[in-house]
């Protein structure tokens, strides 16, 4: 199994942590990746990890697709590639309505559509086939709609590059998996079972199948998000686990669109993802994280003292042998931690 170090989005300063990273890269680690919400960037933090680093690949998790043209992002993706000796992945995703529409200030759209849209135009213009065109829903090159001059022309990359880069969508409901299993090359959900993998295992065999050309999980990576918090004290070592779940379960998005809360549904705790909700937006953040049950805690992250969690990275092992996970992406990490997972699953 291979082993990936989010590194996350900044609080109200920005420190990359290039310790955590070096350290990472010492011990073997296969890759390390950047965030954006609505403060720090993806792309800054890339740069700064493959300017100061030799081996280890870096990606984005996520690069807010609205937030740049297409073709803004495959320049970016590019020349991050280029100059790494090919060492950049590409991670993008939706987002959600709160978020573009209320930062970024432009339309949400149809998530599925942009992806599928997205992914187009960055492998059209990375592969040089022809001058870069598409006439769709959400995009539309050369421009031709309202306000345009009417001499936009269609280009081809000046740049040469690496048409094998890869693509990564943040998908996990039924929907975002199948379209991300026909346009992309991987997907790294924010939370993931190694028992509970026949969420995904349908919704990916219907996108391979739209997708033709024999794909399948041989070509298609999986790269879950797991949060590790080691301690003697269980109960304390699942805290800091349950605080960030129920901020995505409970707050990351609307009452009747958040998509964190739908995945804790489909996971088994539809009971919790509704209490964890309810009182999340009722603004009681310490009920809400006590809603989180220590099940689902235990099912998606490494928690408590280590040899539970080395008997924990069994499972991940075997979900791995079985090509259920590509790589395992801790989240939370401290530089024990590293080396720890690293003993035990490389």
């Amino acid at each position: 199994m291979k082993l990936g170090l989010l590194l996350g989005y900044s609080g109200a300063s920005m420190d990359v942590g290039m310790n955590r990273v070096l350290e990472a890269e010492r011990f073997g680690y296969d890759s390390v990746w950047t965030s954006e919400a609505w403060g720090s960037d993806a792309i800054a933090p890339a740069s700064w990890v493959l300017a100061q680093t030799s081996k280890i690949k870096v990606g984005t998790a996520i690069c807010q697709m609205q937030s740049r043209t297409p073709a803004l992002m495959a320049m970016t993706a590019m020349t991050l590639n280029a100059m790494s000796n090919n060492r950049f992945i590409l991670g993008i995703g939706a987002s959600g309505p709160q978020v573009i529409e209320g930062w970024h200030g432009v339309p949400y759209g149809k998530p599925l559509k942009r992806t599928e849209e997205y992914v187009s135009i960055i492998r059209k213009a990375i592969r040089r086939e022809g001058p870069l065109e598409h006439d769709g829903e959400h995009y539309q090159i050369p421009y031709r709609g309202e306000g345009s001059t009417g001499l936009g022309k269609s280009l081809k990359s000046i740049l040469h590059a690496d048409p094998s880069m890869k693509i990564y969508s943040a998908s996990f409901s039924p929907k975002g998996v199948e379209n991300a299993a026909k346009c992309c090359d991987g997907i790294f959900p924010i939370f993931m079972s190694p028992e509970k993998f026949s969420l995904f295992e349908e919704p990916l065999n219907k996108g391979f199948a739209k997708a033709g050309n024999a794909k399948g999980m041989n070509s298609f990576d999986v790269l879950p998000f797991v949060s590790i918090s080691v301690g003697d004290d269980l109960e304390a070592a699942r805290r800091p686990i349950k605080e960030n779940m129920a901020f995505y379960i409970g707050g990351m998005g609307a009452r009747n669109k958040n998509f964190y809360n739908d995945f804790c549904k489909r996971m088994g705790y539809e009971a919790a993802a509704v209490e964890i909700q309810d009182k999340f937006l009722d603004r009681d953040r310490h009920g809400a994280t006590k809603a989180v049950p220590d099940a689902l805690v235990d099912e998606v992250a490494l928690v408590g003292p280590r040899e539970r969690i080395r008997e924990r990275l069994a499972d991940w092992k075997s979900a791995a042998k079985e090509r259920k996970v590509d790589s395992m992406l801790l989240r939370g990490a401290t530089i024990d931690d590293i080396r720890l997972v690293a003993e035990e699953a490389l």
